[in-house]
């Protein structure tokens, strides 16, 4: 194959004519401290609809990890999907790394489109930045969705042997991958079911394309996630919550849905996805995607009386 045919290129050309031609628009937006935030928005906001912020996780950038989503979601809302700071064509000369400082990023993108109240859905380590957002804006805040997002682990559930991994080094290694074998540990660790026979020269060419900038930074966050992190220092959310998770998932363990169901209390509602691992936005997309419009779009059901269990789309909510 010659040097300068690239496969992930010409896919992400792809991906950018699929969210054109479903009516959104890149942006790109200096937010005045050194920070610079790229978004994908609608071209024309209907005030009719309601607005939902796609926020994507570790690995790749908005299009990539969301391209399945925008074409069912966008004739319900107005989307806006943010490539997070290190990701796309977004970036920051500051020092922060922390989720809190993504949160807060994305909340002066979304006030500088005009945007005073919106649905949060993360994935993954979007999942960590939403529920900071709503966190720290309420008032701006109406629901959220948190999709295999490992927000309540602490620091010693690494020590005492919870993840695949054994230390945050070796994490780093994988959710950044810069050898093909490592890429391969990634595939392992986030499908249920890992696609077989992915040619070496794929994924070459995936992490060359999607992998090699802003290594040291993208390093950085992962670990100052894992940091001193307590239970008992995670504020509590309010907004009415929806907790997606594939059943075997292999990066947060479904003992961390669990421990944010209980942390976040009687708001929030726990769907486990069955035959799907970390990486349900890829293997279940159809299922997230009705999963959200009827959380998003209904009226909440009521809550389950004598601990009762919810049934939504054949799958038992908790």
């Amino acid at each position: 194959m010659a040097n300068w045919f690239c496969l992930s290129a010409v896919y992400d050309w792809y991906l950018r004519c699929r969210f054109s031609m479903a009516g959104l628009k890149p942006t790109t937006t200096d937010l005045g401290d050194g920070t610079i935030m790229h978004c994908w928005v609608p071209r024309k906001r209907a005030d009719s609809k309601p607005n939902l912020l796609l926020i994507h996780g570790i690995g790749a950038n908005a299009m990539w990890q969301f391209s399945d989503f925008v074409s069912p979601l966008v004739g319900h809302f107005n989307l806006y999907i943010p490539d997070l700071v290190f990701y796309g064509a977004s970036w920051t000369t500051r020092p922060e790394r922390s989720e809190s400082f993504h949160a807060r990023c994305v909340a002066v993108l979304m006030e500088a489109q005009g945007v005073r109240r919106m649905h949060v859905v993360g994935l993954s380590y979007g999942g960590f930045v939403g529920y900071w957002l709503a966190a720290q804006f309420k008032e701006r805040v109406e629901r959220v969705v948190l999709c295999c997002a490992g927000v309540c682990m602490e620091d010693k559930d690494m020590e005492e042997g919870m993840f695949q991994v054994r230390n945050v080094d070796e994490a780093v290694s994988v959710l950044q991958p810069q050898t093909v074998s490592k890429a391969r540990d990634l595939l392992r660790m986030t499908f249920y079911e890992p696609l077989k026979f992915v040619p070496g020269f794929f994924l070459n060419d995936f992490i060359k394309f999607m992998c090699t900038e802003h290594v040291q930074e993208r390093a950085d966050m992962i670990r100052v996630l894992h940091k001193d992190r307590k239970l008992s220092n995670l504020p509590k959310i309010t907004q009415p919550t929806l907790i997606l998770w594939g059943e075997h998932d292999l990066i947060f363990p479904i003992e961390l849905a669990h421990r944010l169901k209980r942390h976040v209390g009687e708001n929030a509602q726990l769907v486990i996805i069955k035959n799907a691992g970390h990486a349900i936005n890829a293997e279940k997309p159809k299922e997230m995607c009705n999963h959200y419009k009827s959380f998003l779009l209904s009226q909440l059901p009521p809550k389950a009386e004598n601990g009762n269990n919810n049934i939504i789309n054949g799958h038992k909510v908790y």
